[in-house]
């Protein structure tokens, strides 16, 4: 990290304990937190995807501008040719830093888009903050060169500006390097991430810059035999609350006049120079409809409709990454499953070795046999009509862990259920509870177990151990006897304790100490 002044010795410590910070943060996150990355990411890569195929569509009609009147679109299509050009190397290289991480995080065999070590964070300082490599700023000098390659290539006006600051590389809090702010410390699939989103970005600023320079060329005298009516909207996918933005246009439209366009019956201001804005309120899939009209040369109007479509989903946070991908056999395993822009109504699971259901707002995951693997197929029924694989996740499958026993009994100030696991006890409540219960109890599980059966050993006064055994979780005669006749103070001892899971496995689980009060 940069020295923000001072005494340096004094700024290094609090860098230090700015990263262990971290570090104890990444320690304590929830599971959830990492699936929350890998659905972000999974919603910029079709952003980028989306984007793409609208870049190349702008590409396409400056190509052919430039064959219909290559002396009036030299320039433009020379500077859209150096823009594409410039952020196709920037964004390879970008790829290159992904899979520098995803590497350094799982080894040579690794995928960017399939992290196994998602919380890992060591990856994202060696690969990105290495002083030797310096990769980090590397990437922040060609982020910089591509800005102002593309203020030369650009008007200058205010969009001009406003676009570009998307790629703003200004250093960070307390004197912080561009890279030291977003890098230091972070979980590889955070990094990974807003990798990503610097790439969408990217992408995103490519294609406004493109639209710019088409716009600079006089569209009428090219593409008069093409005319068409067109919705662009800044984004299909809208978070509640925000408002959706779309650009309606005539793509042969003369600047000299404004066309007419309505929108679900209502007719845009002039003055909003064909941008339409509504404000959303709840999620779901919402149409768009309309016409244009445009008065051509001849005096005749033309019309023609255009048809589109937003998706309004729910705001999301991702705060840190997942703990690992686990199934345990026998019990249902919860799972959150979402494609970004589609309805959960329309998405659809399959997981092999196994089943899987929805239920509610979840999916429930019933594995099948210990030490395989899982996979769930995520499909998505498109506004088409088609279905259309989203993705596919393998899962490991593990069998429960060993449980814990307990004796169930009333706390004696609020008479609430509680699960005593050793230490003093009085004989009443001992009696009271009947018998031993077993589950695994833990902030990931919480699985009751059958108690087959157990041992209470007790000493008499030579040291003799005197053993009574159950046949099942319920207290025998000879151990009720046995209780009874312990003096107070005595230590009882439940041991042999074998209980049976969801997954069918008799396990051998450890013993209980009890000092009777």
């Amino acid at each position: 990290m940069a020295n923000s002044g001072g005494n340096a010795n004094r700024q290094k410590m609090i860098n230090l304990m700015y990263i262990v910070f971290i570090a104890m943060m990444a320690l304590n996150v929830s599971s959830d937190v990492l699936e929350g990355f890998a659905k972000v990411e999974r919603g910029l890569k079709q952003s980028i995807a989306s984007t793409e195929e609208q870049n190349d569509a702008l590409g396409r009609a400056m190509a052919d501008a430039y064959k219909h009147n290559p002396t009036k679109t030299e320039q433009w299509y020379k500077r859209s040719e150096s823009l594409s050009q410039r952020v196709d190397a920037l964004f390879a290289q970008i790829q290159t830093l992904k899979q520098m991480i995803a590497e350094q995080t799982d080894g040579a065999d690794a995928q960017a888009d399939s992290l196994r070590r998602r919380d890992y964070l060591g990856a994202s300082d060696e690969v990105m903050l290495n002083p030797l490599s310096k990769r980090g700023r590397a990437l922040r000098d060609s982020i910089e060169q591509f800005v102002s390659l593309a203020q030369t290539l650009m008007p200058e006006n205010a969009d001009t500006q406003r676009l570009l600051s998307l790629l703003d590389t200004q250093s960070g809090p307390s004197g912080m390097s561009w890279e030291e702010a977003n890098f230091s410390g972070m979980p590889s699939a955070a990094a990974i991430t807003l990798l990503t989103k610097l790439q969408n970005d990217l992408r995103y600023t490519e294609g406004q810059l493109l639209s710019t320079l088409i716009k600079s060329i006089d569209a009428g005298d090219l593409r008069v035999n093409r005319l068409s009516a067109q919705i662009i909207p800044e984004s299909r996918i809208v978070m509640r609350g925000d408002s959706y933005r779309a650009q309606i246009v005539l793509s042969s439209t003369d600047t000299t006049q404004s066309p007419r366009i309505v929108v679900s019956g209502t007719e845009l201001p002039a003055e909003a120079g064909g941008l339409y804005t509504v404000q959303t309120r709840s999620s779901g899939v919402f149409p768009v409809k309309g016409f244009i009209e445009m008065q051509m040369p001849s005096g005749q109007i033309e019309q023609r409709e255009f048809s589109s479509e937003y998706t309004v989903v729910e705001p999301m946070a991702t705060v840190a990454p997942v703990l690992m991908n686990v199934l345990y056999a026998g019990i249902d395993n919860k799972i959150d499953i979402a494609v970004p822009g589609i309805p959960s109504s329309a998405v659809t699971a399959s997981m092999t070795g196994g089943s899987i259901a929805r239920q509610g707002n979840l999916w429930v995951a019933r594995p099948s046999q210990v030490g395989s693997e899982a996979t769930v197929t995520v499909s998505a029924r498109m506004p088409d009509g088609r279905t259309s694989v989203m993705g596919r996740s393998t899962l490991r499958v593990r069998a429960l862990p060993d449980p814990m026993p307990y004796i169930d009994i009333k706390d004696p100030a609020t008479g609430a259920a509680k699960r005593f696991k050793g230490g003093r006890i009085t004989k009443q409540s001992l009696l009271a509870a009947g018998g031993i219960k077993a589950a695994i109890d833990d902030s990931l599980l919480d699985v009751a177990y059958t108690v087959l059966k157990f041992q209470i050993v007790s000493f008499d006064s030579m040291g003799n151990a005197i053993p009574e055994v159950s046949q099942g979780a319920i207290f025998s005669e000879r151990q009720i006897q046995q209780i009874r006749n312990a003096s107070r103070g005595k230590r009882l001892y439940i041991t042999e304790v074998i209980a049976r899971g969801a997954d069918g496995i008799e396990r051998k689980i450890a013993p209980l100490e009890l000092i009777l009060n």
